[in-house]
């Protein structure tokens, strides 16, 4: 079980985790939550009226953070890419309209990831093992691709071919880090979905 997951009885997965590996995850985990930011408002103000939270509008503009508009893309192309004016005003009212959700949605799964790795109490060297529910596996699957999405807009991977080339950077490189962390949430991305799929 250790570095990939694995399926449960009953659905969902495990896998087994080493002190440092859930320190990383958690710390990435934070990260991607304090890019994503806190829920916007005042606090509570649309908590007691489902109405006002479905009728909330979010932002029309897309992020200026590359690695926001990865995570929060353009509904009708990329916002560099040539569009009529048409395009524009549908693109920025998809966004008004469900930008806020989609965020809601990651902070909610990223929460989940950091609180399910700070329940685990690692044993020495033999680490932990993550069980995790159906419905929990989903949450980090979410999280694991928008911390796969984010660290490659850092990096600026475009397409397979460019990532290709960072993979054979030199130990001294100081991307190094990021493009080991990239390869890695891959592998337990990749490991997760098999588990999750139809046996």
């Amino acid at each position: 079980m250790a570095g990939h997951f694995e399926p449960l009885p009953g659905g969902g997965a495990a896998i087994a985790l080493d002190e440092l590996e859930i320190s990383i995850l958690r710390s990435l985990a934070v990260q991607l939550l304090e890019l994503i930011g806190p829920e916007d408002g005042p606090a509570g103000a649309q908590d007691d009226d489902p109405l006002a939270r479905l009728f909330a509008e979010g932002p029309s503009e897309p992020p200026a953070d590359p690695a926001l508009a990865r995570l929060f893309p353009d509904a009708y192309g990329a916002p560099g890419e040539e569009r009529d004016e048409r395009a524009r005003e549908y693109a920025a009212e998809f966004r008004r309209f469900t930008e806020n959700d989609l965020r809601a949605r990651k902070r909610e799964d990223g929460m989940a990831v950091v609180r399910s790795l700070d329940a685990l109490t690692p044993a020495g060297d033999r680490g932990a093992v993550l069980r995790l529910a159906p419905e929990g596996a989903r949450q980090w699957l979410g999280t694991l691709n928008d911390l796969r999405l984010t660290i490659g807009a850092r990096l600026e991977i475009t397409d397979e071919d460019e990532g290709e080339a960072l993979f054979r950077l030199p130990d001294d490189d100081p991307r190094k880090p990021m493009v080991m962390a990239y390869l890695w949430l891959g592998g337990l991305q990749e490991t997760l979905i098999e588990t999750l799929g139809p046996r």
